[in-house]
């Protein structure tokens, strides 16, 4: 059985987000020890893995909640889970080629720098090095 404090530092998680989950009832089956503290076991660490995973897609809370509860239903709503898994990979992608791009700008921008440090050369780009700007001071 593992504390919050453990599950946080084992999962990347932070502790207040682990009991902000835990109240929402995003881990159903969380037993508490006789001070009252959470303790999770091994399977509660896979609903944390679920949900981490949801949220850091950008889930919101209630649809997460709604894919725990179709979990526990069971079977029969396998659909509606595959739905959910569905759409959440599918903006999950949407995110990672967006990131892409970024990643792709930053890349040009470092070999772009790059360039002018070796051959020290002014930053033409640079909005502050255009002439129209020479007055301003």
């Amino acid at each position: 059985m593992y504390t919050i404090k453990e599950v946080a530092d084992k999962l990347d998680i932070s502790e207040h987000t682990l009991r902000f989950w835990a109240k929402s009832g995003l881990f159903p089956f969380i037993k508490r020890n006789e001070n009252n503290v959470r303790l999770f076991s091994e399977n509660d660490l896979d609903w944390v893995r679920i949900v981490k995973c949801l949220r850091s897609v950008g889930t919101e809370n209630k649809a997460v909640k709604r894919y725990i509860d179709l979990c526990l239903v069971g079977d029969a709503t396998i659909n509606e889970r595959y739905g959910i898994i569905k759409a959440t990979k599918l903006k999950a992608e949407q995110q990672m080629k967006d990131l892409q791009k970024q990643l792709d700008l930053l890349e040009f921008k470092e070999n772009y720098y790059k360039n002018i440090i070796k051959n020290n050369l002014s930053d033409e780009w640079n909005p502050m090095n255009k002439t129209e700007h020479e007055s301003i001071a």
